[in-house]
């Protein structure tokens, strides 16, 4: 059995050192607050009170003798450097060292010392916006895709015209084709068929890819190289890349195989879009055998989107019957009355997770109309996860007729978001985004600095602009250090 030091037990010492435990390894926690000690005695191998720059007190509890050692001290950069020439000393090679560095300075100064296994939790992370998000934040994230579900929208005109010709608006590809012509345009119901067979196809591809080792964080420099390069975003991811590798390095020196344990090689995705058409999504409901409940079976989760959220409409009325988790846009027109209306027909039973109201101001105004709607519910006691989407209340057209989106305009509604947040007491919950991995030039703005002229380059979008993976990532990291740095 292999004999772990944990050197300093505050929240990422303390869980690696209960990990470890938990995985049948001997691990010695130590610290010099008697209080921390205290709090996890019970829950790691051996916990010592002790001054970790102090050599005869280290002897005396064996430190000399383990097999490896984590200097996990936080702020006090100048005890965790003693600590490592002390190991040193102790004639611990360098090799078996982990270090926690908290700013390039200690990294730099580690480097100089021979240490190679260096942890930066605090600086600058990037990757997929899941794993940026968590890893920076220390937070678990929830991941809900909107994919594998209703391919169809609502157009704000039931017609387009082009040089003078008139036809059907295109729907999405449950209804008609995007291409301008009679046949495209006519609606053909066959299309539900092949819309629900590809759902089902694009989950399999889902499962295959969650659970069949793509998602392992050991493979964490293969995701998304593309804009890894070309990017400051991506060189944000990389940075991050490499701390997860020495991480997953670390846990493989301690005999645990990372693409093996379902923690770290499995992601849970979840499947998310807005209950739109109602005949579709009627069809795929089901009831419970065991329980009798009712469950729309077209996704996990299923939203009210702005212009179907009346309170009398048949939206409402449908997704109340159903015990999938559901959600609801509020505009900038929504009020704190109706609001409380909504919580009160969606989730009756107050139950925790059930209801996500996700608002979607825009830029401007959400600072203005957002805080009474928080006040209003959190004083009515409904427990509702808040989401921003701040994509669609920030939408507008070129001179080029190219509709698009900000990055500014999307970072400000964030912001303004935590900032409402802040002032009530409340806590965000999370983001709704449009966005994909490919170098689209659909919205202005970010790492690239993308303007009206790009857009025309790749404007590969059939109905609402979307970030491009740079931007996706730039996101991620200015949503971590928003959340690290609110004093909710």
């Amino acid at each position: 059995m292999k004999s772990i030091a944990v050197i300093g037990l505050g929240q990422f010492g303390s869980q690696v050192a209960i990990s470890l435990t938990q995985k049948g390894f001997h691990v010695i926690g130590l610290d010099a607050s008697e209080e921390v000690v205290n709090d996890f005695k019970d829950l790691i191998s051996r916990t010592v009170i002790l001054d970790t720059t102090d050599e005869s007190a280290m002897r005396a509890v064996n430190v000399d003798t383990v097999d490896m050692a984590l200097v996990a001290i936080g702020s006090n950069v100048q005890d965790s450097l003693l600590t490592v020439a002390l190991l040193q000393k102790l004639g611990i090679e360098n090799d078996d060292i982990y270090v926690r560095a908290i700013d390039p300075l200690q990294e730099g100064i580690l480097k100089s010392m021979g240490i190679t296994n260096i942890v930066n939790i605090e600086s600058e992370m990037g990757k997929q916006m899941s794993v940026a998000l968590s890893y920076r934040t220390s937070m678990k994230t929830i991941r809900i895709g909107r994919i594998a579900g209703q391919f169809a929208k609502p157009r704000s005109s039931d017609t387009e015209t082009v040089d003078g010709l008139e036809l059907p608006s295109f729907r999405g590809h449950m209804v008609n084709d995007i291409n301008f012509n009679e046949d495209s345009r006519a609606a053909n119901p066959k299309r539900l068929l092949t819309a629900y067979n590809r759902a089902a196809a694009t989950l399999n591809l889902l499962r295959a890819f969650t659970k069949g080792g793509f998602a392992a964080l050991s493979r964490v420099h293969q995701w998304n190289r593309e804009f890894v390069a070309a990017s400051p975003a991506g060189q944000r991811y990389e940075a991050l890349a490499d701390e997860i590798d020495r991480a997953v390095s670390f846990m493989q020196a301690c005999g645990m195989d990372g693409d093996k344990l379902s923690e770290l090689s499995e992601v849970d995705f979840h499947t998310s879009h807005e209950a739109l058409i109602l005949g579709y999504e009627e069809a795929l409901t089901r009831q419970d055998s065991l329980t009798g409940e009712w469950y729309d079976c077209s996704a996990h989760m299923l939203w009210i989107g702005e212009r179907t959220r009346d309170l009398d409409g048949a939206h409402i009325e449908f997704l109340r019957g159903v015990n999938n988790p559901i959600g609801c846009k509020l505009g900038p027109d929504a009020n704190p009355k109706d609001v409380i209306t909504l919580c009160e027909t969606l989730n009756p039973e107050k139950l925790p997770g059930r209801l996500t109201l996700i608002s979607r101001m825009g830029a401007e105004i959400v600072s203005e109309k957002l805080p009474s709607i928080l006040e209003a519910v959190k004083e009515a006691g409904h427990p509702v996860v808040w989401v921003c989407d701040p994509m669609h209340g920030n939408t507008f057209s070129t001179e080029n007729g190219h509709k698009t989106r900000h990055f500014d305009d999307v970072l400000k509604e964030i912001t303004g978001f935590f900032e409402a947040h802040e002032k009530v007491g409340t806590y965000p919950g999370g983001v709704h985004l449009e966005l994909t991995g490919d170098d689209v030039t659909e919205c202005l703005g970010g790492g690239a600095q993308l303007d009206a002229e790009d857009l025309s380059k790749r404007y590969e979008t059939m109905c609402d602009p979307r970030l491009n993976g740079s931007q996706s990532i730039d996101i991620a990291f200015r949503i971590a250090e928003l959340l690290q740095n609110s004093k909710l």
